[in-house]
């Protein structure tokens, strides 16, 4: 498997990039199916406040989903461990979860595809208002169930989805309490 290695504000060594290539490698063999495309990117954070300042993202692309981890150490070596250990466990969840349940459903159902919604997300500068960075995606007709599943793969607090009940845009969040929600458009009935 070929593992794409990226740095940001860190230089990727030899040593470090066979080091991503033996743990991360390792990592993906639980769930061993092409096609499997893997990015990862090392950064540092240049913050005196924060103690974990080497970040290691690795983000899998396997059959049309995408499952992202973000790992955060003070010592980048460790922080590539973690996220060995945790693409991993997503890998598994994946596994159990998408594929095994797809492998029960009946086979007139369609295929699910999205779109790696990791770039969506962008901090705007505080003091800044202007829209900074437009994404169109493609949203494939899933169940709730499915984008729930979704939400987590991919590690972010919200996910976008057509319903395949309404064919309605529907959006799942994550809550602060714990939870998820889901926030549904309102049907206008015509007057009569």
């Amino acid at each position: 498997m070929d593992i794409k290695v990226s740095g940001r504000k860190v230089t990727v060594t030899d040593a470090l990039h066979d080091y991503v290539d033996e743990k991360i490698g390792d990592a993906l063999k639980v769930f061993d199916i092409q096609p499997m495309t893997c990015d990862v990117v090392l950064r540092v954070e240049k913050n005196r406040s924060n103690p974990e300042a080497a970040i290691c993202e690795v983000t899998v692309r396997v059959r049309d989903n995408v499952v992202r981890v973000e790992s955060a150490d003070p010592d980048m070596y460790a922080a590539i461990d973690i996220a060995a250990d945790k693409v991993t466990r997503q890998l598994r969840k994946f596994k159990t979860k998408v594929i095994d349940h797809r492998q029960r459903v009946t086979a007139a159902q369609p295929k699910l595809v999205h779109e790696d919604l990791a770039d969506l997300i962008e901090p705007l500068p505080e003091e800044d208002d202007e829209l900074v960075r437009e994404k169109v995606i493609d949203m494939p007709p899933m169940s709730e169930e499915e984008a729930l599943v979704q939400t987590d793969l991919i590690g972010h607090d919200f996910y976008v989805f057509t319903n395949s009940t309404t064919g309605l845009v529907n959006v799942i969040y994550r809550r602060k309490n714990g939870g998820y929600g889901i926030i549904k458009p309102k049907i206008e009935e015509p007057d009569e």
